[in-house]
């Protein structure tokens, strides 16, 4: 009978083998390290694509005890990464611009702090701080965007503005971010879009086909005429308004609320003619540029004395009419803001806690929309 022979690999053979084994063996360690080191990575708050760079570059350990870091990860994220600002990248809030990456190092490059860098981030969109670069390095940069709603894209409208009028940092950013440097109906923003919050004066304008959302009938109850029209929740805190003061025995009537833009050219027409241009001009708004195309501008009147002003019903509703959300849109005081002359019975639904603010604060709905709203 036959024996069988053991199969048996030359030395030669055997050592390639355990050198194979020890190099799958390190490739293993490596892939079980790496992935990991991604997962710690991840978990941290990184994406997958910014992990895997922070590994290659061997800034993991550097990394990790920064934390998670937004600016970082874009750093990471992008083509642009310059290993010179890594330290920087860490120290700029992160702002979700398309170029932030490119736009921090040539800020870098201009000469521009950590400070001053992220006051340029935060004032304007990736456009403008693209624009704003070209400038090469300006003065004046912390006198105007310490102001909070400062923009990159005005910088030479403020400069000339506070040279012209001698007025401080921020007064000129309140002006301008108005408009209030540019000519009356020149140069105006066009507003689109309908929002209790909309602001539409000299400087921003509402087109011809501009129509309010929810239009609806004011109750005869309530008007002094047939068929007036407003927004129907500014109508029914208006209503509640006026029953609240009936209740302590005050005779409050709407007498003028929603005007379209043809109605308001009528306006405008009919004053011109009777008074001239030089009247319109300081007295009348063109069409479009009347609150009361919004569906949330209301005059309001006595129901006992056509002598609004000196009425009970009128410093009733200077105490109370922000209770229901409305303010009084146009005070002498203000002029110079509004851009409108005193009108005692013109009044602006714009909602309980605005109203609020406004009545506790004395202030304008320009100065509020500035502060809070135009992003």
């Amino acid at each position: 009978m036959a024996t069988k022979r053991k199969f048996k690999l030359k030395p030669k053979a055997q050592k390639s083998i355990k050198i194979i084994g020890i190099v799958l063996g390190i490739f293993l360690v490596i892939v079980i390290v790496y992935f990991a080191n991604i997962k710690s990575l991840t978990k941290l708050g990184y994406s997958k694509e910014a992990a895997k760079n922070i590994i290659f570059k061997f800034k993991k350990k550097e990394v990790i005890s920064l934390g998670k870091n937004k600016t970082l990860n874009k750093a990471f994220e992008s083509d642009e990464y310059n290993e010179k600002n890594f330290s920087i990248y860490s120290k700029i809030k992160y702002q979700n611009h398309k170029d932030l990456i490119e736009n921090i190092n040539k800020l870098v490059k201009i000469g521009y702090t950590n400070d001053e860098i992220n006051l340029i981030l935060s004032h304007g969109s990736n456009q403008d701080v693209k624009d704003f670069i070209k400038r090469g390095k300006i003065r004046y940069l912390e006198e105007f965007y310490t102001v909070d709603n400062a923009k990159l894209k005005y910088y030479d409208r403020y400069i000339e503005y506070m040279d012209t009028s001698r007025e401080d940092e921020e007064t000129s950013v309140l002006y301008v971010n108005l408009g209030l440097d540019q000519e009356d109906y020149k140069n105006y923003v066009k507003v689109k879009d309908f929002s209790y919050t909309m602001l539409v004066n000299k400087h921003r304008k509402l087109s011809e086909s501009f129509v309010p959302d929810s239009l609806a009938v004011i109750s005869e109850d309530y008007a002094t005429e047939k068929g007036m029209k407003a927004n129907r929740t500014a109508i029914y805190y208006a209503e509640k308004m006026i029953k609240a003061a009936k209740k302590e025995n005050y005779s409050l009537v709407i007498t003028s609320a929603y005007r379209s833009y043809k109605d308001q050219q009528k306006v405008v027409d009919m004053y011109k003619e009777l008074y001239g241009d030089s009247y319109v001009q300081n007295n009348v708004l063109l069409a479009g540029f009347s609150e009361h195309q919004t569906g949330l501008g209301f005059d309001f009147g006595s129901g006992k004395t056509a002598r609004f002003t000196q009425s009970d019903e009128y410093k009733w509703l200077e105490d109370n009419c922000y209770k229901y959300g409305f303010i009084h849109r146009y005070k002498t005081e203000y002029e110079d803001i509004t851009g409108i002359k005193n009108e005692i019975s013109h009044y602006r639904y714009v909602g309980k806690k605005i109203a609020k603010y406004i009545y506790e604060h004395d202030m304008t709905f320009e100065e509020y929309y500035v502060q809070f709203l135009d992003k």
